[in-house]
């Protein structure tokens, strides 16, 4: 597996991100300037944003990401189910679904299965690809972060 790990030494945290998951972090993070979101501050919190073997795997329903806490509740890790490289664009979608919940502050879902990035279920990983530039702008312009950022009320969706 290759690990890649950034590092300031200001901060004196290394933050241990899978090379796997790099390209589509710094991808996400360009969008995060784009719409003037800080990202830093919250990235040298953790401790890891990787591709594991740890998550619920069954017939019926897998876990394919989530956000991992310590006992205090504190995001450490950002954890992606290793079962969602089965596919470049699946992982793309989960990998933006919790680098939001993470980075945009994304503390629940919108809807259950509404072809939105930040649903429970996606049903179509690929009607989301197919209209992604869509999909990214309501991701951003929706999000918690950015509506903190204006001083907008936030609807909590469920």
């Amino acid at each position: 597996m290759l690990l890649l790990t950034s590092f300031i030494p200001a901060l004196g945290q290394d933050v241990s991100i899978d090379g796997r998951l790099q390209p589509l972090l710094n991808e996400f993070f360009q969008i995060c300037e784009k719409y003037d979101i800080d990202y830093h501050d919250k990235l040298f919190k953790l401790e890891s944003i990787d591709i594991v073997n740890t998550l619920t795997v069954s017939e019926n329903s897998s876990t394919l990401g989530m956000l991992r806490r310590d006992e205090q509740g504190a995001v450490i890790a950002i954890d992606i189910n290793w079962m969602a490289q089965l596919d470049p664009e699946i992982l793309k979608v989960v990998a933006f679904h919790e680098f939001s919940h993470y980075f945009l502050e994304y503390a629940t879902h919108i809807c259950n299965d509404c072809g939105h990035i930040m649903s429970v279920v996606n049903s179509s990983y690929f009607e989301i690809i197919r209209d992604w530039d869509n999909q990214l702008r309501t991701l951003f312009e929706e999000s918690p972060a950015l509506k903190r950022k204006f001083g907008a009320a936030v609807a909590t969706h469920n």
